[in-house]
């Protein structure tokens, strides 16, 4: 067994976290942004001075390759270089940056490959620039369409089909991912649970199902301080008793059903007016489907009426639960066993570029805690002694692959 070097891997996630670095230690490196484009040089360079082939295509994303002896497809790691607006110096970086280190280690013991290994960075995970969230992976999974994606605006009015342009990095269709014997994401939990649970290794079997609704009630505005109570048509009551209904009906479903009202709009938005319409979003995630049916069901069969207003939901969108490759999970695990690393078996919540390239490529991911559970943030926070931790077993498990797929296993899709 190799274990990585901790204090270079630190040293690589401050140099990164100083393209886009805010006032208050945060990173703000939004996709094919100025900052984004300086970590992709760099990342580029790093890459070259191990000796590795670098390829881009027609949407930015970045395959970097280290030969193997064998004329095999790779097994990849990787995540995403961007991030949200003033989020942290870990989130998706942090899967780049262990990737890496993985391959110096190997360098450094003078370790030579069978079958060539790759590092991706995808384009656009966060979607925090254009939408939706993991642009780059869905079109080479065949998720999104390229042509709308070109034509995503950020909020300044530019398209993704511009910035690519001038990012100089527009490559070639023909260098997309489109066979690898395997692809392993590392990542923050970006979650409470690791911490809680004092483990140090997420072993995620899959990311969690999902349903995203509108709930719109409309009613009749008003002077506020002319309309008796009693003679009120208030959608802003009906939303606020709705959405305490539905936070009672879905809490009896299940313990381990999430969901959040996270959007709220109310119109005029006047403070002398009584409001005629309000919207709110309810999204809710889960394992099961057959919990998510539940879910649907109760917000379908809202009542159409009450207190004089309107009540109308719409599906905004939804995924299934994605499965990972339950044969690459278990060899995630055994690592952990022998460096003697506690590991959690899990689902993550979040989305992930993995969850669309476990469609095409079998497919795991590696999670190391966040501190508080924070993420999305300036305090988000992992300790570098667990992102080294992460970074051994990644490379543990790489290693154990090269060893089975030289001996002639393969492993299917789900």
């Amino acid at each position: 067994m190799y274990k990585c070097n901790s204090r270079r891997l630190q040293d690589s996630i401050d140099q990164f976290s100083q393209f886009g670095a805010t006032i208050n230690g945060g990173v703000t490196r939004l996709s094919l942004s100025d900052e984004d484009i300086l970590a992709r040089n760099y990342f580029c360079q790093c890459c070259k001075d191990l000796g590795m082939e670098i390829k881009v295509d027609d949407m930015a994303n970045i395959y970097a390759t280290l030969p193997g002896k064998k004329d095999v497809p790779p097994i990849v790691m990787g995540s995403h270089l961007d991030s949200v607006e003033k989020g942290g110096k870990f989130d998706g970086v942090l899967g780049v940056l262990t990737a890496l280190e993985a391959i110096k280690t190997l360098k450094d013991n003078d370790v030579e490959l069978d079958v060539p290994l790759m590092i991706v960075n995808f384009t656009n995970e966060e979607g925090a620039r254009f939408d939706p969230a993991m642009m780059s992976s869905g079109v080479i999974a065949s998720k999104f369409e390229k042509e709308k994606m070109l034509q995503s605006v950020d909020k300044n009015g530019i398209s993704f089909q511009e910035a690519l342009q001038a990012s100089g990095y527009e490559g070639d269709q023909q260098h997309r991912l489109k066979e690898a014997l395997a692809y392993i994401e590392l990542h923050i939990e970006q979650g409470p649970v690791l911490e809680a649970k004092q483990l140090e290794i997420g072993v995620v079997q899959g990311v969690l199902g999902m349903v995203c609704y509108e709930v719109t009630i409309t009613g009749q505005s008003n002077h506020a301080g002319t309309t008796p109570m009693s003679m009120r048509q208030d959608p802003m009551i009906v939303a606020a008793k709705t959405m305490l209904s539905l936070h009672e009906q879905l809490g009896e479903i299940d313990e381990q059903l999430v969901f959040t009202f996270g959007r709220m709009n109310v119109f005029p938005n006047i403070h002398t007016v009584i409001p005629n319409k309000v919207t709110f979003t309810l999204d809710s995630r889960h394992q099961k489907p057959e919990v998510m049916h539940k879910v649907e069901e109760i917000l379908k069969n809202l009542p159409a009426e009450e207190m004089g207003c309107h009540i109308q939901s719409a599906k905004l969108w939804g995924r299934e639960t994605v499965l990972f490759d339950q044969q690459i999970c278990d060899e995630v695990e055994q690592s952990c066993q022998r460096f003697g690393y506690s590991a959690h078996r899990m689902f993550s919540g979040a989305g992930h570029d993995a969850q669309y390239i476990a469609s095409i490529i079998p497919s795991a991911m590696i999670f190391v805690p966040s501190m508080n559970g924070k993420s999305h943030c300036e305090e988000e926070e992992t300790a570098f002694e667990d992102c080294a931790k992460g970074a051994d077993v990644l490379l543990e498990t790489v290693l154990t692959l090269q060893t089975k797929f030289s001996m002639g296993e393969s492993y299917t899709i789900n």
